[in-house]
């Protein structure tokens, strides 16, 4: 049992948790630059005009990309199966 194993393993997963969250993020960032944009020019500071949209953006984002995020969670899941019997014998 080599300890590099799971150094892998926890460096997968960080990378994958962070492919993750930039998915529903991501989105959610380019549509308040936008709004941030539309109010600066415009003059308008209310606080709802610049939630309801990256809030309704950041659930599609989650509704669209679930099915990959959730293949991506399976595979990585299956490989972390796949090397126990190697990480302990």
């Amino acid at each position: 049992m080599e300890p590099e194993v799971f150094v892998d393993i926890v460096r997968e997963a960080l990378g994958l948790v962070a492919l993750l969250v930039s998915a529903s993020i991501l989105p959610s960032l380019c549509v308040g630059l936008v709004v941030a944009i539309f109010q600066a020019a415009t003059s308008i500071n209310e606080q709802t005009l610049s939630f309801l949209p990256r809030l309704v953006v950041t659930v599609g984002a989650l509704i669209v990309g679930s099915h990959w995020g959730l293949e991506k969670l399976m595979s990585f899941f299956r490989m972390i199966i796949d090397t126990i019997p190697q990480s302990i014998g």
